[in-house]
């Protein structure tokens, strides 16, 4: 009995090699979506202080600004309310990525409303940033004019 068992486990284990081979090689000819549209618009939602979240939307814009396929046809915007606005308070250590994101030709706005809720005023933020009256309100307008709501 053990002998088949052997025998068997033997006869599996290359055909699941292959298998596994297979399957690898169908994942890593993908070559991902084609982006066929003249330009791409995404809206990026920062609405929370935890810094590994603060850090994670600045990564994926910077990945989204480097995809080859949307080089030229990308127009980003990064929109801070709520715990978000953090990250926009001088001092803290986004001052430089959120630079960087203005060269890059990322809109860089923070909420009105969160200002007045958090007794903040424009003073205690970095200067480079914009502002609108309202993140939600920025958000509903973008979606409207066909901005993709990318939350990080």
């Amino acid at each position: 009995m053990k002998k088949i068992i052997i025998i068997g486990l033997l006869l599996i284990a290359p055909i699941q090699h292959v298998l596994a081979e297979s399957k690898l090689e169908e994942n890593s000819i993908y070559p991902g979506a084609t982006a066929t549209e003249n330009s791409y618009k995404a809206i990026y939602q920062l609405d929370q202080a935890n810094p590994d979240v603060i850090k994670k939307a600045i990564r994926n814009i910077n990945n989204a600004l480097d995809d080859p396929r949307l080089k030229g046809k990308l127009k980003i915007e990064l929109i801070a309310f709520s715990g978000g606005t953090e990250a926009f308070l001088k001092g803290s250590p986004y001052e430089q990525d959120l630079k960087q994101l203005i060269e890059r030709d990322v809109i860089v706005v923070q909420c009105s409303n969160s200002l007045k809720e958090r007794k903040l005023n424009k003073d205690q933020l970095y200067d480079f940033i914009g502002y609108t009256p309202s993140g939600n309100g920025e958000l509903i307008i973008r979606a409207s004019e066909g901005w993709v709501i990318v939350k990080p």
